[in-house]
Parts: structure tokens; C-alpha cells; sequence
């Protein structure tokens, strides 16, 4: 854990210092009357995005590559992207079940890159090709779009649910309608499907690449994880465009699909059971 450099190791407990005051903020501000530390959680997160790109750019000068190839670098940009959305959406959605969630996951996130920090190393010389960055870019993209909707999702069915119970002070107000949360949704929902679309393509590609053929690369399980939630997730437009699929149900699926993005990305690696590397 944390088997970083000095440089490196500093910057990174500095992200989860930032992270995880946004985390006690975001904790703090469901209580009655505490809306307004929203500006404060902004800037937390703002500090920690800074912080993650100028570790990214630290990692980058020491291999001299984009470092998007190694576990740590990838959950660090995800959590990047959700801070990118969170700042960009505030103002438009200032609920603060909204930045809550998102602050949860971002937090979420940096801790699982504690659990797999290791020194940057040198990518593979696949990973320099043009496959390569497209199906890695093209990946967290996907990834990032996915766990937007599943924040979103979660957020439905919480609503629904006190919905459900007559619990109407602890949902107007604190929680975007349910028309906003199953749109952005679906938006997130669709967007992901494409950009996991281009990596999977972008897969293949870098599968001609390589001497192994076809069917070890589809035997992979990272591989099965991230075939199975592009189909949910095509499954939930295929359905939702012909009015076959409850708003229920859809965030349920799209939930599930982000689970298997998730052990996708951390649990088989750590695991070691997959040969999806990219590292030397």
C-alpha cells in the first residue's frame, strides 16, 4: 500500500487529504440547515483534481509516456473525470444528495488507488500504439460515464423509495427530481455504451496485434466482465427506445453493468487473474 515514491507519495496523501475533507463535508451537509458548505465541497474537490493531474504529470516525467496504462493511473483519472463533472454540473444541479454521492465515490476511488500504488514503470511498447491509447482513453471515458449513471441511478432509487414511504422533507430539495436524475441517466448511459463500444473495437485491434488469437483474448475475464456491461447497457437502450423497460428496473441494470466495470478494472487485476497488462 502506497509504494510510491517521496515526491509522489507526498502529492498522493495530500489527494486524500483533499478527498476525504470533501468526503466529511459532503457527510456534514445532509444534516438540516448545512446546504451551504456546497461551496466549500467545491473547492475541495477543485483542490483535489489539481492534485491528481500534478500526480499524473509527475508519473508522466518518470516513464516519459502518458501514464494511462497502470491500475492507479487509471482509477486517478476516473475520479479526475468525476470532479470534472461535479464542478461543471453544480451550478445547474445544486442539491446536496448530488455532490454528496459523487464526493463518496471520488473518495471511494483515491482509497482503492491507495490499496494498489506502486511506482510508476514503463509501458509496454503495445501500449504506445494507436490501438493502445484509443482503447485506454476510450475505457475510462466508458468507465467514467457508467459510474455518473450509476451515481445517478442509486440516487432514483433512493428518491423512489422515500417516495414510496411519504418521506417528501428528505426528497424536495435535497435530491434532483426523478425526471432529471433517469435523464442524466440515460445520457450517461448512452455515452458510455459508445465510448465502450470504441474500446472494445480498440480491443480487437491491439487482440491483431498480438500472437494470441481470438478466443484467449474472449476467455479473459476482464474481458467477459466488460463484453457482459456493454450488453446491459445496449440491452437498456434497445428496450428503453422501444418503452419495454421500467425506470426501475433501468437503474437497477445500470448499477449492475457499473459493478461489472468496477471488478473489471480492480478486482481481477488484483486478483491476478487476467493478462490484460499493458506494463513492463
Amino acid at each position: 500500500m502506497l509504494n510510491l515514491s517521496a515526491p509522489e507519495a507526498v502529492v498522493f496523501v495530500l489527494v486524500v487529504l483533499a478527498q476525504a475533507a470533501a468526503g466529511a463535508v459532503a457527510v456534514w451537509q445532509l444534516r438540516p440547515g448545512r446546504s451551504r458548505y456546497g461551496t466549500l465541497l467545491a473547492a475541495l474537490v477543485l483542490a483535489a483534481v489539481v492534485l491528481k493531474l500534478g500526480l499524473l504529470g509527475l508519473r508522466g516525467l518518470s516513464i516519459r509516456a502518458v501514464p494511462l496504462t497502470g491500475l492507479f493511473e487509471s482509477l486517478l483519472v476516473l475520479a479526475m473525470i468525476l470532479g470534472v463533472l461535479y464542478l461543471s454540473l453544480r451550478s445547474t444541479i445544486n442539491q446536496v444528495w448530488f455532490g454528496s454521492v459523487l464526493a463518496w465515490a471520488m473518495l471511494g476511488l483515491v482509497v482503492a488507488a491507495a490499496f494498489v500504488a506502486k511506482p510508476a514503470s514503463r509501458p509496454h511498447e503495445l501500449a504506445t500504439t494507436p490501438w493502445a491509447v484509443v482503447h485506454a482513453t476510450a475505457m475510462i471515458l466508458a468507465s467514467a460515464c457508467v459510474m455518473f449513471a450509476a451515481a445517478n441511478s442509486g440516487l432514483y432509487l433512493l428518491g423512489s423509495y422515500r417516495l414510496k414511504h411519504k418521506a417528501l422533507r428528505q426528497v424536495l430539495g435535497r435530491i434532483p427530481n426523478m425526471e432529471t436524475l433517469a435523464r442524466m441517466s440515460h445520457v450517461a448511459v448512452r455515452i458510455g455504451f459508445v465510448l465502450l463500444t470504441i474500446g472494445v473495437i480498440g480491443g480487437l485491434g491491439l487482440v491483431s496485434r498480438l500472437d494470441t488469437g481470438i478466443s484467449q483474448w474472449l476467455a479473459d475475464v476482464k474481458v467477459i466482465c466488460i463484453l457482459a456491461a456493454w450488453g446491459l447497457l445496449g440491452l437498456v437502450l434497445i428496450l428503453d427506445r422501444f418503452g419495454l423497460l421500467q425506470a426501475k428496473v433501468q437503474a437497477y441494470v445500470t448499477i449492475l453493468a457499473f459493478a461489472l466495470l468496477l471488478f473489471a478494472m480492480i478486482g481481477v487485476t488484483v486478483a491476478g487473474v487476467t493478462q490484460h497488462q499493458f506494463q513492463v
